[in-house]
């Protein structure tokens, strides 16, 4: 509080703060009674080192509710998802709406659960809370999921649930010049990393998870893991071609450091760690846009400070969007909307754009036909005429 008032905060900063402060203590004191371990204060608890604790613990689905049978549900659902190998995200969006649905239904017996509860809550969502289309598909897929892999029975017909209306959706586009005035007001690493978004059509997860190996400088060839583990490939863009080269330096020079202190090299995906512990980590497996040496993250849970975070882009990404007085909505989902509609202005065919892009159904691939005109498309005439 004194240091509060040194920096001149109004009473109703302080009374937040304090509010704030109150509130984290209890809540460490409640998960150490839980623990069996109370002490008071803060600086009583165990260190967490976080050595081999899973990449799904985020998604919050291991917390424990007023619910035994609920939380054992929960369970299963995220085993279910792991051994289909979904990403963390599908765990934390799933267990999320499946806490929801507990709740409101005041925690009914999952035994107990039948159709009628999901068109009740469906309704509720698209009726009282008037949420947009997606938000009610995603709650229909969580809770399809729960039914068929957790609970094991089925979904019922859903027909007559009332269902929120879907707007007609046009991804939002930036001109050349507008992407140019952009990177021109990111600083490194963050304006390389935004030319591979748009110059290979990445999503942002496909980008952050780019190691070493991806890059095949000889042929001019990325290969992108993307959603749903399929994998494609995409050309280089030739015109940063020594900037990539010079980033491929930066890591090895991180890699080289982190040998001579004594760590293995390089953080492996999942059970591939677990499965070779003391193995020699190659500079292959290298992230490709480190941030920092292995040394500064050591622990598992250190590892956004290892490389680049995806919260860190977006924040550099929105001051540089306003420096460069963009008067659009920029994400880092933008650049791929804007490669595919860029191709479509260079005369390129739609099952190309498809295959670079990675969409498994064409119609996907159509939408962006809307956002810019298709100089392809020429009026119909016989092929006898041609």
């Amino acid at each position: 509080m004194e240091k509060l008032r040194e920096k001149k905060q109004t009473d109703t900063q302080q009374k937040h703060a304090i509010l704030a402060v109150s509130i984290y203590f209890e809540m460490l004191t409640k998960e150490d009674e839980a623990d069996g371990t109370f002490m008071s204060g803060a600086t009583s608890r165990k260190p967490r080192t976080g050595q081999g604790s899973s990449h799904y613990c985020e998604a919050g689905y291991n917390e424990k509710s007023v619910s035994p049978e609920w939380d054992a549900v929960l369970g299963e659902l995220a085993a279910e998802i792991k051994v289909r190998h979904y990403s963390r995200k599908t765990l934390k969006t799933y267990a999320n709406w499946s806490r929801r649905f507990q709740y409101f239904l005041k925690n009914k017996p999952p035994q107990e659960l039948s159709t009628a509860d999901v068109k009740e809550y469906l309704t509720y969502l698209a009726v009282k809370c008037n949420v947009a289309a997606s938000t009610q598909n995603q709650a229909f897929n969580s809770l399809l999921f729960l039914y068929r892999h957790a609970l094991k029975r089925e979904f019922g017909d859903l027909r007559d649930v009332p269902r929120a209306k879907k707007s007609r959706y046009v991804p939002m586009v930036l001109s050349r010049l507008e992407i140019d005035s952009i990177l021109e007001q990111l600083a490194y690493p963050y304006n390389l990393f935004a030319k591979v978004l748009f110059g290979c059509g990445l999503r942002l997860f496909e980008g952050l998870q780019l190691r070493v190996r991806d890059f095949n400088f000889d042929d001019g060839v990325l290969t992108v893991h993307g959603k749903g583990k399929k994998d494609r490939t995409v050309p280089l863009p030739q015109t940063i071609m020594p900037e990539l080269k010079a980033q491929l330096d930066t890591a090895a020079k991180l890699h080289e450091q982190d040998l001579a202190a004594g760590y293995d090299g390089v953080f492996l995906d999942d059970a591939v760690e677990k499965k070779y512990p003391k193995a020699p980590k190659e500079f292959i497996h290298q992230w490709f846009f480190p941030m920092k040496s292995l040394t500064v993250a050591a622990e598992s849970r250190e590892r956004r400070r290892y490389h680049m975070h995806e919260s860190d882009l977006q924040e550099a990404l929105y001051h540089a969007v306003r420096k460069a007085r963009i008067r659009k909505r920029v994400i880092a989902h933008t650049f791929r909307h804007s490669f595919a509609t860029h191709l479509l202005q260079a005369n390129y065919d739609i099952c190309v754009i498809q295959k670079l892009l990675g969409h498994s159904n064409l119609k996907t691939t159509m939408i962006y036909t809307h956002c810019v005109p298709v100089r392809t498309v020429k009026e119909p005439m016989s092929p006898l005429d041609f």
